[in-house]
């Protein structure tokens, strides 16, 4: 028998990680105000950082070389120059791509993981619900481009220490409010089942909707005997299961659409996978991933590929038995760029896969925007002075990035831009004027640097 705790946590959490919120305008995949196809945004997260020296080109001058070696701001377009061998399969798309380095995040933890520290922009500790400040940044950017799950969240993160996977709907890396933690899912049969059910088990779904109504109606009764603040907090609660079942009706509406793009899971998958390769589990994952944007299903992914104990002797030409806590603290830059070869894979695999589904005059990838990135800075642990990314964004982009390696001022020397500034950049580009998205850094703060507001050098005029 399901538990009102465990079928309120799978329907709330785990069907899209849904926020409490009053209600949605479900958009379907047009902005209301433009009649434009929505933006689209897909967070990579990586954890054991990012090697500053592992994404310069080798083709660069003497004197970018030596610009490269100091830390000093430059541009140079990727179009002139071959990319490093972790990157050469994206090179048929460099037209679309950003290396950017020299964004710090010293308001994020340092150490093993950042955890929601990353995405919101704060000290999180070890995950530490008290200590989430603020939504996530992707959170804030499905709130610009409402769907009908609104954030969704897949992570391939593996059980605390133990190289064993996590399989079902469990707590996740971002956040979509003040001190709430995230759910997502940890396999690909479990994203599957959950996100195409009103296609692949209808009968569950009207199972959900008539528990969700009763319960509902029972809490609304309990109303008059709280206080205040009580009744404040399960008026929120209602009006959450009342958007489950809208969300539901609405999913259903686009049951014909759903079916076209449905994904195929292979059966390595069911179970929670244990016995599916790395490779194997991150195919899967991007293919669902394509299909939930070009069903309408969500309009922002966020996508963990990793942490420090997931087991990667499974990689294609890995034959060394260590996870990824233990290349970290190793010397072993060539596995650290298979690794990454293999991400970068995966974002090739979902770039043409977008660039194929027509949109307006164009693919949907046009109005998509890929980010890449390290969860802990420039290495296993740190620094947080640097938080090398790739950006693959399409043609509609509101940024002007594409086709470009750009190094920004390095820390602590004028000009330079924080992880906020990059993500002001973000929400102000596509709607929302903030004046800026996050932590300061303490450090600048004691300098009187000044670090708030958006890049204006990627703001289009």
């Amino acid at each position: 028998m399901i538990s009102r705790r465990n079928f309120l946590r799978k329907s709330l959490f785990g069907a899209g990680a849904l926020t409490f919120t009053p209600s949605f305008n479900y958009l379907f995949g047009a902005n209301s105000q433009s009649g434009l196809p929505p933006h689209r945004f897909i967070f990579m997260r990586k954890s054991n950082g990012n090697l500053t020296k592992l994404f310069s080109l080798p083709t660069f001058s003497e004197a970018q070389k030596t610009k490269e070696k100091n830390k000093e701001a430059f541009e140079a377009d990727l179009d002139k120059h071959e990319l490093p061998d972790w990157l050469k399969c994206l090179d048929k798309h460099k037209e679309d791509m950003t290396v950017l380095q020299g964004v710090s995040m010293m308001m994020a933890n340092s150490g093993h993981s950042s955890f929601t520290g990353c995405m919101g922009l704060y000290q999180s500790g070890r995950n530490v619900i008290s200590k989430i400040k603020r939504a996530s940044i992707d959170f804030e950017l499905a709130k610009l481009f409402p769907s009908p799950y609104g954030h969704i969240e897949l992570s391939l993160a593996s059980a605390a220490r133990t190289v064993q996977w996590r399989a079902g709907i469990v707590p996740g890396f971002s956040a979509p409010a003040p001190q709430q933690r995230n759910y997502c899912y940890a396999d690909p049969q479990t994203a599957h089942n959950e996100l195409f059910k009103s296609v692949t088990n209808s009968s569950a779904v009207d199972s959900e909707n008539s528990m969700l109504e009763y319960l509902q109606e029972k809490e609304k009764k309990r109303l008059g005997k709280m206080s205040a603040l009580e009744r404040m907090k399960m008026a929120n609660h209602i009006n959450s299961l009342g958007s489950v079942r809208q969300r539901n009706k609405n999913v259903a509406n686009l049951s014909g659409v759903i079916s076209k793009h449905l994904p195929k899971i292979d059966k390595i998958h069911a179970n929670g996978g244990p016995n599916a390769t790395l490779v194997q589990k991150w195919d899967a994952f991007s293919d669902i991933l394509v299909a939930t944007m070009v069903a309408g299903l969500s309009n922002v992914i966020t996508y963990t590929l990793d942490d420090l104990n997931t087991p990667i002797t499974s990689l294609p030409k890995n034959n060394k038995k260590m996870n990824l806590h233990n290349l970290g603290h190793s010397q072993n830059t060539v596995l650290r760029d298979h690794v990454k070869e293999c991400h970068m894979n995966q974002v090739e695999r979902i770039v043409t896969k977008l660039k194929a589904v027509p949109e307006g005059n164009g693919t949907m990838f046009d109005n998509t925007t890929i980010i890449y990135m390290p969860e802990t800075g420039a290495g296993h642990h740190g620094p947080n002075t640097e938080a090398p990314m790739v950006i693959m964004s399409g043609k509609n982009s509101r940024l002007d990035i594409a086709g470009r390696y750009i190094r920004l001022p390095f820390h602590k020397t004028e000009g330079h831009k924080t992880l906020g500034n990059w993500y002001t950049s973000l929400l102000n580009a596509y709607g929302n004027p903030i004046g800026h998205y996050g932590d300061l850094d303490n450090e600048l703060v004691k300098m009187r640097m000044p670090q708030t507001g958006n890049i204006k050098r990627f703001m289009q005029t």
